[in-house]
């Protein structure tokens, strides 16, 4: 019986491409990426890569998905309940927002490269459409009205995209000298924020997130009063 022998390198597949766009995005950015530059990394001719992606966007949505794709939404099962302890069966909706920005934060904290895609909004990308039917659905389950609940969908992808884009800290260079104080009279500490970059960028996200949640529990304690909110 004759056998076909085994090809010596992998078929080529969605998957493959995605993957190797993605390390090039994360390498070197989006504008790395290009039809020649993935055929090369894939050991393929340029053409093949037309079998599964016919643009260079379509390759980089699929990259941006890949990422939704790690954000968990189990949270989000069963928050319908008010901003206080969440009942049987679910998380309340602030604590299910809490859970799921930590979650979608740190999917993006090793690919901030792809953040500009996914500001773009889901488009037709299945697993962005599943966060953000996910947090639509909790919100109005939980009783806000469907315009509020779009709006919390979107100041929170604001939020959090933002908090990927790039380091505070980080944005200070480690030179006394930098800043003078005849220029900038309160910036005599500047140059030592770039060593304590974690601390303060994942202080400055909790305590945005804290604040973020803190006033949306205010408008929801006056819908339930039967109040407009702003």
């Amino acid at each position: 019986m004759w056998r076909m022998a085994r090809p010596r390198k992998p078929l080529l597949s969605r998957d493959r491409i995605v993957e190797a766009a993605g390390a090039l995005v994360d390498a070197e950015g989006l504008e790395a990426v290009s039809t020649r530059r993935l055929a090369a990394a894939l050991g393929v001719s340029g053409p093949s890569l037309y079998n599964h992606f016919r643009t260079k966007d379509e390759i980089l949505d699929a990259v941006a998905d890949a990422v939704s794709s790690r954000v968990d939404l189990s949270m989000f099962e069963g928050a319908g309940g008010s901003g206080g302890a969440g009942g049987e069966g679910g998380q309340d909706w602030r604590g299910a927002l809490q859970a799921w920005a930590h979650s979608y934060r740190d999917a993006l904290a090793d690919h901030p490269n792809i953040v500009p895609v996914l500001a773009r909004g889901p488009g037709r990308r299945p697993a962005g459409l599943r966060v953000a039917d996910a947090v639509f659905g909790a919100m109005t389950a939980a009783g806000w009205p469907a315009a509020h609940a779009t709006r919390i969908g979107a100041l929170m992808r604001y939020f959090i995209l933002g908090s990927a884009v790039g380091s505070f800290a980080r944005g200070f260079v480690d030179d006394r000298t930098a800043y003078d104080p005849a220029d900038y009279p309160h910036l005599g500490r500047a140059h030592l924020l770039a060593e304590r970059q974690r601390e303060v960028d994942e202080g400055a996200f909790e305590t945005g997130l804290e604040a973020l949640l803190d006033g949306l529990a205010l408008q929801y304690e006056a819908l339930r009063r039967g109040e407009r909110p702003a």
